[in-house]
């Protein structure tokens, strides 16, 4: 046993469980070990979620980086749906993702957002549209995946449109990236 092995079973414990009914008893349990053995790798719950957070996000954490003749808007597009897609990876995996700190990600935040600025987009602007598309991403995230079974549109009124959660997430992404491209003077 080892770090790797522990949060990938908890990995796969929380796509059993949910978010919720993860437990360092439960996760020992599935290991086969005593649960004090969990604190040679972990010492809190708070750091297991947390290294189970930064593996969660592996498939976005390792996409490519923008090359300097990439359109920024394309990259900015391609990069914020890859996080989507992400989070939609694991059950819960928004909720994990929420309030984690991406250190281990920060080089990679520092290329995107260099790239962004050397593409012509303010500094500023180009902090705060990430941030956006970052806090946008995790709400849509979020909602998608708390959605009940009567998300079919059984049980909702005849007026209550369902929503589509890929459109709803394209047309949002739209307003962040014409907002970017065509700020409102202030």
């Amino acid at each position: 046993m080892n770090r790797e092995a522990v949060v990938a079973e908890a990995l796969g414990l929380l796509d059993e469980v949910g978010l919720d009914a993860v437990s360092t008893r439960r996760l020992a349990k599935r290991l086969n070990v005593e649960q004090p053995s969990l604190y040679w790798y972990f010492r809190t719950k708070k750091d297991l979620l947390a290294a189970m957070a930064e593996a969660a996000m592996t498939p976005h954490a390792t996409a490519p980086l923008p090359a300097p003749d990439d359109d920024w808007r394309d990259w900015f597009a391609d990069n914020t749906r890859s996080f989507r897609r992400t989070l939609l990876m694991r059950r819960d995996g928004a909720r994990l993702h929420a309030g984690s700190t991406p250190t281990g990600d920060l080089d990679r935040i520092r290329h995107k957002m260099d790239f962004l600025v050397a593409s012509g987009v303010p500094e500023r602007d180009a902090q705060m549209a990430m941030l956006t598309a970052s806090r946008f991403t995790v709400g849509s995230a979020l909602e998608e995946q708390a959605e009940t079974d009567a998300s079919d549109g059984t049980g909702l009124p005849a007026d209550v449109p369902v929503i589509d959660h890929e459109s709803a997430f394209e047309a949002g992404l739209a307003l962040i990236l014409n907002g970017l491209a065509h700020p409102i003077g202030m």
